[in-house]
């Protein structure tokens, strides 16, 4: 799964990708960066 990183400024694939859900029970991952370590951040699919 790919999300928008914003250091590196294009999508990046997720490592370490956790599946969570949102206040109002939406689907999200979360997870980080593969080439800078940054935290990604999608809402969505998981």
């Amino acid at each position: 799964m790919q999300a928008y990183c914003f250091k590196c400024r294009t999508k990046k694939e997720i490592s370490n990708p956790t599946a969570v859900t949102l206040k109002n029970g939406r689907p999200a991952t979360k997870g980080d960066c593969g080439t800078c370590g940054c935290k990604l951040f999608r809402i969505g699919k998981s």
